[in-house]
């Protein structure tokens, strides 16, 4: 800080913005987490729950000239650690933020604030026949600015696409309280650099994302077709997978569930699925042609010897399916500490990625319980954190032995031709792996572009590089 005292700078900040800034320890120490389960090392200065963008504005400018770090956040349902407090900072909430100001049906288009719950949009445009295609498995309770700043996925992305592709335009305020607007209301455009796609994925290192032009589309014509199938073991569905995209069948959603993800599922909802112990592949077809499109689906997995396989035609049934797939993460949460992973490897290589964490498990007696968006290779591997013996965990009480096994987890997604993150994000839990992705030279020029957009490193600090 270049101010004098973080009491000078905070007397500023109340001055002008009055209730939006919060300093009530727990309020401060909530924000110290996100849904990763890491936790930073020291609460903000202040939490400011921001409800209009003058007022972001306000707020990045005074820590601009004091030299304080801005940490944005949404709903802190994050992954990777990336909206958490660092020392000295202060938390920029954009939770408030919440208005979806324009729907246009001709356009195909919304206008939302970053505050937006991704759920809400939906079901404010369920009536007019129209919905917001990215779906992460916390739909329901994450923002729309979160989900654009680490350009999230979900079931539906390998038909419909991850965030990126649903995003037109954005509004951001830079490092200095200016305001930047991005892209177009039209479906084309290549009028200079794309700074919109730039700044989806940027995990708030390059501005704080205040509003944003999405794309909606026609809710598909002629319902969904869904597909249940119970392999005997994970590699076995990972292979029934890929020979589903193999024979150029793109379904809207298709899902793997290893025996382990089922049965805390299981527990979890008290239900009990009728072949326990194996793994699960869930496919949905939809639209004009999803019967027919779900009986080619059936053939190709009835080729790979299920144990059982069967089709439904009833929606209901379909969305009793994925709401069981969306209920894993809060299944592990129930149970314990859990490092929730994300890792994605080429579709022709899912089953080999399985095999990897299956080896990696064993070999460091942990259990990694793990689920995939099958359709387009991105699996989460979820660590359950054992009790460590003392002086062997780091200070989040992680064992030295799982972020061994995270290490050459992503060693062997890399060594598979896939990254270190398909939807999370970097944040803080992947940054000392980043380096091995993306090669000295790339990750230099990537933090030459940071420094251009926020020359003096108050955005997010800590995060990702």
């Amino acid at each position: 800080m270049t101010d004098a005292t973080p009491a000078a700078f905070l007397l500023s900040l109340q001055a002008a913005l009055g209730e939006r800034v919060i300093t009530e320890p727990g309020r401060l120490e909530a924000v110290r987490s996100d849904k990763s389960g890491w936790r930073s090392a020291a609460a903000p200065l202040a939490l400011v729950e921001a409800t209009t963008v003058a007022e972001v504005q306000d707020a990045v400018r005074l820590a601009h000239e004091h030299g304080v770090a801005v940490v944005p956040r949404g709903a802190g349902s994050g992954l990777a650690g990336g909206a958490t407090s660092t020392a000295g900072s202060i938390v920029l909430s954009l939770a408030r933020m919440d208005r979806i100001l324009e729907i246009s049906l001709d356009d195909e288009l919304a206008v939302v604030e970053a505050g937006v719950i991704n759920q809400a949009l939906s079901d404010a445009l369920a009536p007019q026949g129209y919905v917001y295609s990215p779906d992460p498995a916390s739909k329901a309770i994450s923002t729309i600015g979160g989900n654009i700043a680490t350009n999230a996925g979900g079931l539906l992305c390998a038909k419909y696409g991850v965030t990126r592709e649903a995003v037109l335009g954005l509004t951001v305020v830079l490092a200095d309280g200016s305001l930047l607007e991005t892209g177009r209301r039209t479906v084309k455009g290549v009028s200079g650099y794309d700074l919109t796609a730039l700044l989806t994925g940027s995990e708030g290192t390059l501005g704080v994302i205040v509003q944003a032009t999405v794309r909606i589309r026609p809710i598909p014509e002629g319902g969904v077709a869904t597909i249940g199938a119970f392999f005997a073991d994970v590699t076995a569905a990972a292979a029934a997978c890929a020979a589903v995209t193999a024979a150029r069948i793109r379904p809207a959603v298709m899902e793997l569930m290893d025996a382990a993800s089922v049965a805390a599922v299981d527990r979890y909802l008290g239900t009990a699925t009728p072949v326990p112990g194996a793994a699960f592949v869930l496919v949905q077809c939809d639209g004009i042609g999803a019967e027919v499109e779900a009986a080619q689906v059936l053939r190709v997995l009835e080729a790979a010897s299920p144990l059982s396989v069967e089709l439904s035609a009833d929606a209901d049934a379909g969305e009793r399916l994925l709401a069981f797939r969306r209920s894993f993460h809060p299944a592990l949460e129930a149970g314990g500490e859990v490092l929730v992973e994300d890792v994605c490897v080429p579709r022709s290589q899912l089953a080999a990625m399985f095999g990897e964490i299956e080896r990696i498990g064993a070999k460091h007696g942990l259990r990694i319980p793990t689920v995939a968006h099958a359709g387009d290779g991105n699996l989460h591997p979820n660590f359950v954190i054992p009790d460590a013996p003392a002086g062997q965990a780091d200070p989040l009480g992680v064992p030295e032995a799982v972020w061994k096994a995270a290490d050459e987890l992503f060693s062997a997604g890399m060594r598979l031709g896939g990254t270190l993150t398909g939807e999370h994000g970097v944040g803080v839990l992947k940054k000392r792996w980043l380096e091995a992705e993306l090669g000295s030279e790339e990750l230099a020029l990537q933090r030459r572009i940071k420094a251009v957009f926020d020359p003096d490193g108050i955005l997010n600090p800590g995060k990702v590089y």
